[in-house]
């Protein structure tokens, strides 16, 4: 495999108000993937009102402010990396050991994109059935937790994450990749934390979830998702 920068990888986590579990992502990296293919961790902060940036610079990172909204935060992050493979991660998922070598095997196997499978931080029977779907390559079974690795070419082709989603940016801009190339599950898993349904239960979180999929698919627009999230979930 060439080790020159073009070949490296980008990573690039939006954060706000992370102080609880930015420490843990940032030493989880290094700990589990090797210098040689990581060019750069780049952690874009939305405003953050808690110890996330002091945290953040204590690690060999570079830090980015940004507007608020994941969407923004991660197109910013994009413009100023430099690795011809981005790697986009939430602050509260644990990707695979030797993530980065999976990440480029499926690279030089022909694949611009694609995600890992997903394991949530809990027992929960049904938080694990759900978290199995999502081996299922179809759009239905996408979302962030799951983290996404796409080649620059095609992020700029595709002209990155919708800034006019507030939430589930992820899922609009993988829904276009589906549309235009070939998306890849791989079958290793990330661990992405539990935290929103320990503190209001999976059956009310899963619920408000597979609504905004539903309005989502019969048509809502941004705005109407943000609005029901915020009601539905933040609340």
């Amino acid at each position: 495999m060439a080790n020159n920068d073009s070949f490296k990888i980008s990573i690039i986590i939006p954060v706000l108000n992370e102080a609880s579990t930015i420490a843990r992502l940032l030493e989880h990296i290094l700990a589990t993937s090797s210098k040689e293919n990581i060019l750069e961790v780049l952690v874009v902060d939305g405003g953050s009102t808690d110890t996330t940036l002091e945290i953040v610079k204590k690690f060999d990172v570079k830090a980015l402010t940004s507007k608020l909204g994941r969407a923004v935060q991660m197109n910013l992050g994009a413009k100023h990396a430099k690795g011809k493979i981005l790697y986009f991660l939430h602050a509260d998922t644990l990707p695979p050991k030797n993530f980065d070598k999976i990440i480029l095997g499926a690279y030089h196997k022909g694949f611009e994109t694609g995600c890992f499978r997903m394991q949530f931080d809990s027992k929960n029977f049904f938080l694990r059935g759900f978290a199995y779907l999502s081996r299922i390559n179809h759009t239905l079974c996408r979302g962030g937790d799951q983290s996404l690795f796409i080649s620059q070419r095609l992020f700029e082709k595709e002209k990155g994450f919708n800034e006019a989603y507030l939430i589930y940016e992820d899922s609009e801009f993988i829904k276009r990749l589906y549309e235009t190339t070939k998306f890849v599950v791989l079958k290793q898993s990330v661990v992405t934390s539990a935290r929103k349904y320990r503190q209001k239960g999976w059956l009310y979180i899963q619920f408000h979830f597979g609504m905004i999929h539903l309005k989502n698919y019969l048509g809502a627009g941004p705005e109407e998702l943000y609005q029901y999230y915020s009601k539905k979930i933040v609340t």
